[in-house]
């Protein structure tokens, strides 16, 4: 089997977990998960990483993380070696904790986020017990074992958590938002949904074919550094959203805010929306928030739209390529 690639880039998405070692426990009573917690936030705050979902199992742990700054390593080497430290001195121990390193899957975050979110908080289910399944589920509702009481109820929400990331998905932080969520994540232990994480065997990629084949050409296998690389230094070079759509509207001579208007420059739109997904790597709910207001379903139709029509009409392509030309340089300049 090939060896997955360790793949990190600025605002990548990942899930990631450690089990304990030889398969012991890593959380023996409450209070082990509340240090965990404690420390968990510290880390995140320390390395900017943004946490939507989390499972804490007696002998392993599920995040679905975020980095910003592309530094996945170096949060989960800090992170991990402070709960080795504080567990090993709570219960008078030494030596590993975990099973040796964590492992990540990077995540196609526009068509799998949903779905390992969901993955992780079902997770508590998966173990075996003789309690009805009704009971395992409304304990589920109730107990912070995972993150999902603070997508339900706001009251149950843990500071380090991010939840608007998952819930832009379904319109944002909003009553029905979360109750659709709480209907999808319902869904999924009705139907026994299949874990998202089979697709992410032998190449630690959770993701449609072309997210992963253009992820494979961008990331080598061999040990070059970041530095011997173009492509990847490009990744570290995203564009504030904000800075692209002032440009981008010079370059197209429209106003700003009718950019952001429905139903108005419906291409000129479309090419925006195309272009923040390209430069700046936010997910098409963010970018719909920044287009009109739209549901990220809406910006998935209208950036297919925009390549049926751009591989049809050569004009269309020109202006296109021309625009992104220009914004690459005005990228490396760091607009």
């Amino acid at each position: 089997m090939a060896r997955q690639l360790r793949i990190q880039y600025p605002d990548a998405y990942y899930h990631v977990t450690c089990r304990g070692n030889e398969r012991r426990e890593i959380f023996r009573d409450k209070k082990d998960r509340g240090l965990f917690f404690k420390l968990l936030a510290r880390s995140l705050d320390i390395f900017e990483v943004q946490l939507m979902t989390y499972a804490c199992m007696p002998n392993h742990f599920h995040l679905l993380v975020c980095t910003p700054k592309g530094n996945l390593s170096e949060f989960m080497r800090h992170f991990n070696i402070s709960y080795t430290g504080a567990f090993n001195r709570k219960h008078s121990r030494s030596g590993h904790l975990y099973q040796g390193r964590y492992k990540a899957f990077l995540i196609d975050a526009d068509n799998y986020l949903l779905e390992v979110s969901r993955y992780i908080h079902l997770n508590p289910l998966r173990m075996k017990s003789k309690e009805p399944q009704e009971k395992k589920w409304l304990d589920l509702l109730q107990n912070d074992q995972t993150s999902l009481p603070g997508y339900i109820n706001q009251r149950n929400r843990k500071e380090f958590v991010n939840y608007t990331i998952v819930l832009n998905y379904f319109g944002g932080d909003t009553r029905k938002s979360r109750t659709e969520y709480t209907k999808f994540v319902e869904e999924g232990f009705r139907k026994e949904a299949s874990s998202p994480l089979e697709k992410g065997k032998g190449t630690g990629i959770i993701g449609k074919e072309n997210f992963v084949e253009e992820i494979k050409q961008l990331f080598s296998k061999d040990k070059e550094s970041v530095r011997e690389q173009p492509a990847l230094r490009e990744l570290g070079k995203a564009i504030s959203p904000e800075a692209l759509i002032v440009q981008y509207a010079k370059l197209v001579g429209i106003k700003r805010e009718e950019l952001a208007t429905k139903g108005r420059q419906s291409t000129e739109r479309a090419m925006l929306m195309e272009l923040l997904y390209r430069f700046c790597r936010i997910t098409q709910p963010e970018i719909g928030k920044l287009t009109g207001g739209i549901d990220y379903s809406a910006v998935s139709q209208a950036r297919k739209r925009l390549q049926l029509k751009i591989r049809k009409e050569p004009e269309w392509a020109n202006k296109f390529n021309q625009i992104q030309n220009k914004l690459g340089q005005m990228s490396r300049v760091k607009i």
